[in-house]
């Protein structure tokens, strides 16, 4: 073992020490690896050819001397990784309780030090360095106070799927993989469907009691996008940029990536084109603009990919939007797939950096989908958020059945977006209601102003995709109510009107290449409240994916409801299944009570 130190730099900030260990199955020692220590505290490890070893990177608090001891409270253990060039790029996401360490592209910053216990890793185990962006639940709003609730629509599914592959591995996920609105909208509502393309989609309204509150009431709200026949689908311009860095060699990544695109690739027609772009340490074309019924050319290209090296994404994310430009069909769908595990650790490596790059590109009319898939280094926070930016969407591909459902069954929907920047606004009645939550949608939320800025990006809804938004509502005088009335309050001038409705819900929308929105006006009548018994088996269905959703950010509202409530909800509302996805759930939920604690409760049912 070797022993690297660096002198204690006497700053009124922390100092950081790092200490390579070199164990026995790290393969050649090579001296030539060195650390040194720059202003501000800043650790640069420098890359070497044969350093492939696990190191401990720790802190001391200021004025604290290595030479008096070594390390003392280290807060963090990472792994240094290096590739056969001798390129190191970091590897750590473990934190501990009021500590930070951030590494980017090779440095170590120390940013706070409370004395946490050491976390030292074995050599031999892998790193979990998954990335989720924290979202605190929607808080509960005093309608008096906060009257009208804005946000943007979403129809990301990446959520589900990712924390299905959580269950079906053995754990719990983390609560902020879980995104609730991306739980309710994996699966497709039985809403009215619209008569027209005039109007892209339509809305739908219902609300009824809250099955884990029935002092509360719940409201819905549904959307329908228009669906579009395959075979009227436009002609589309299609490029595969595919992540072949070495953190994709495992076979739930290239390999299973590979598999979903060439199901994909089976679906097009000789209307359609496809270029496909690699990247790695750099980026390269791999194949031109193709016409889609060359399928042995295309699957071609995509049997011969193969993973090894760093991950310069930003590099391919601006060669494939070229090769997008290159291709571009005037009227048809233009669309870059990036299917990678967001594991970006050379070139353009900052998160709103990257972010800039897709929104830029955005306005050139080529659309981004994001495809996320395997375990350990997954960057779901840069995934999620680049489809956001990019006017796409983002899926998570888990098993080759996931492959399947988002590429083949869900194929023109993906593909096709019917209406752009959708925001959805509710005016809430004060007259009739008291408090209220939006459930989900926290990384979605826009102020009230933005409603009319047509300048506002906003989420895009595809052909036939259904979206549900649910409120949670305490009724004046529900003995629900969890804000408490101020004491002199005037009397609002608005309570003595229009109480005959609960709420006005607003929806902004623009057509895929226009650039003004249009306007949709629904009023939800009180009358609209129904028992829970006598809701539609899609809105109860729908409740009992929510609850399950904020079950596993925590059940901060759900009071004593619990897994075995959601079963039993979830089983009578089950309805038609074709496909196999809501039995799915009930599985899901069953498993997730057996991994939680206390003891689970399912098997009362």
């Amino acid at each position: 073992m070797s022993l690297c130190q660096i002198p204690n730099r006497r700053h009124a900030v922390n100092t950081v020490i790092v200490l390579l260990l070199l164990t026995a199955c790290a393969g050649p020692r090579n001296d030539d690896a060195t650390v040194r220590q720059s202003v501000d505290n800043e650790v640069v490890i420098e890359p070497a050819q044969q350093l492939s070893s696990v190191d401990v990177i720790a802190s001391l608090p200021a004025g604290h001397d290595a030479a008096d001891g070594g390390p003392s409270s280290p807060i963090e253990v990472a792994a240094i990784r290096a590739n056969r060039k001798g390129e190191t790029h970091p590897s750590i996401r473990e934190q501990s309780a009021g500590s930070s360490l951030v590494v980017m592209a090779g440095k170590v910053t120390a940013d706070s030090y409370h004395g946490a216990p050491p976390l030292i890793r074995p050599p031999g185990e892998p790193l979990d360095t998954e990335n989720y962006a924290h979202l605190d639940p929607n808080p509960v709003r005093l309608v008096s106070a906060f009257p009208v609730s804005t946000f943007s629509i979403d129809v990301d599914t990446g959520a589900y799927s990712n924390m299905r592959r959580f269950l079906n591995g053995g754990s719990l996920p983390p609560q902020g993989a879980v995104r609730t609105e991306e739980l309710i909208n994996y699966f497709s509502y039985d809403y009215p469907v619209p008569k027209n393309k005039d109007v892209p989609f339509s809305v739908a309204t219902q609300a009824t009691t809250a099955p884990w509150n029935r002092d509360k009431v719940l409201l819905r709200i549904g959307i329908k996008g228009f669906e579009v026949p395959e075979a009227e689908r436009p002609a589309a311009n299609l490029v595969f940029l595919v992540d072949v860095s070495g953190s994709m060699d495992s076979p739930d990544k290239l390999p299973l990536l590979k598999n979903a695109l060439k199901l994909l690739t089976q679906r097009l027609t000789k209307r359609d084109r496809v270029s496909m772009v690699v990247y790695a340490g750099s980026s390269g074309v791999v194949l031109e603009p193709t016409a889609g019924n060359e399928q042995a050319r295309i699957l071609g290209a995509l049997q011969r990919l193969r993973a090894g090296g760093s991950t310069n994404g930003a590099s391919g994310i601006r060669l494939a939007y070229r090769m997008a430009e290159q291709g571009f069909i005037d009227g048809g769908i233009n669309r870059v797939l990036l299917a990678t595990d967001g594991d970006f650790n050379v070139g353009t490596v900052d998160f709103d950096a990257l972010v800039d790059i897709v929104e830029r590109q955005r306005d050139i009319g080529v659309s981004l989908t994001t495809l996320g898939f395997g375990a350990g280094n997954y960057n779901d926070h840069l995934m999620e958020q680049l489809a956001d930016a990019g006017n796409g969407n983002h899926a998570y591909i888990d098993t080759l059945n996931e492959g399947r459902k988002v590429l083949v069954e869900q194929m023109t929907g993906t593909l096709q977006t019917i209406a752009k920047d959708v925001k959805i606004q509710v005016e809430f009645n004060p007259a009739i209601v008291a408090e209220y939550r939006l459930v989900g949608y926290e990384n979605r939320m826009l102020r009230r102003e933005d409603f009319n800025n047509d300048r506002i990006d906003a989420g895009e809804i595809g052909a036939g995709h259904t979206v549900t938004a649910l409120y949670e509502l305490a009724l004046v005088g529900s003995k629900a109510r969890l804000i408490d009335p101020l004491r002199y309050a005037e009397e609002d001038s608005t309570r003595r009107r229009s109480s005959g409705e609960l709420a006005f819900v607003r929806l902004r929308y623009k057509a895929p290449d226009g650039e003004r929105s249009r306007l949709i006006e629904r009023p939800v009548p009180v009358r609209s409240i129904v028992t829970l018994d006598e809701a539609d088996t899609e809105f109860r269905f729908a409740a009992a994916v929510a609850a399950f959703g904020e079950l596993l950010r925590g059940g901060e509202y759900l009071g004593g409801y619990d897994y075995a409530d959601i079963v039993e909800l979830a089983g009578e509302a089950r309805g038609a299944d074709p496909f196999g996805y809501r039995g799915e759930f009930l599985g899901l939920v069953r498993l997730a009570d057996s991994l939680s604690v206390p003891a689970p409760r399912v098997s009362r049912q």
